[in-house]
């Protein structure tokens, strides 16, 4: 029995000592990215996606970065480099953890990426899967203030490219900033950006 206990223990000792290591390189990294450190921030989340193949984040976050970097990029071959880059870490991320509405917001916004870039060519490729994906994230989690906004957002852009109204989404960023403002990530290494844009966009309403 006594072997048990201690044998338990060291099983949660390593167990508690490799979560504060994941812990602790995953904030290094926010605080490089923080410092506008975008390429030493990025190899870092690389070091501790191969380092910790059942964690979905790292990849979820080279992900977002790729997509940051490209929605100003206009050489359409370093696009496709960095949303190449993007989409394969997505999909490890989806591998990790499935239907994820974190993750099918930033599948959204990658697919809107290309549509930023050429909308005459991507957005009939893309525009209804951007629609679909932001539809079924809603479903699963109508409170994330994230799948509200951005669903909203895409939904106004959509309007404005067709010449329709946009002030009916208005009302959607409105209850996203609501939403914001009670949410609580599941930890502080969980998504929890969108509120600052929300706010914008809502002004822009106004």
């Amino acid at each position: 029995m006594k072997h048990l206990i201690i044998l338990a223990f060291m099983i949660s000792s390593a167990i508690c000592g490799a979560q504060g290591n994941f812990e602790k390189g995953m904030q290094k990294a926010f605080e490089l990215w923080e410092n506008d450190k975008w390429g030493e921030a990025e190899n870092l989340f690389e070091r501790i996606a191969k380092a910790e193949p059942d964690q979905w984040l790292p990849h979820y976050y080279i992900a977002q970065m790729n997509s940051l970097k490209s929605w100003n990029e206009k050489d359409e071959t370093v696009l496709k480099s960095q949303l190449d880059k993007a989409q394969q870490h997505l999909d490890l991320a989806k591998n990790i953890s499935e239907n994820n509405p974190e993750i099918m917001v930033l599948q959204a916004h990658l697919y809107t990426n290309w549509v930023a870039f050429d909308g005459a060519t991507y957005g009939m490729k893309y525009g209804q899967t951007v629609t679909e994906i932001y539809n079924k994230a809603y479903e699963l989690a109508p409170d994330n203030p994230r799948v509200v906004y951005n669903k909203a957002e895409w939904g106004m852009g959509s309007a404005r490219y067709f010449g329709q109204d946009t002030k009916p989404f208005c009302k959607d960023i409105e209850k996203s900033i609501e939403l914001f403002a009670n949410f609580k990530p599941e930890s502080e290494l969980h998504p929890n950006w969108g509120q600052k844009r929300a706010e914008q966009v809502l002004a822009s309403c106004n």
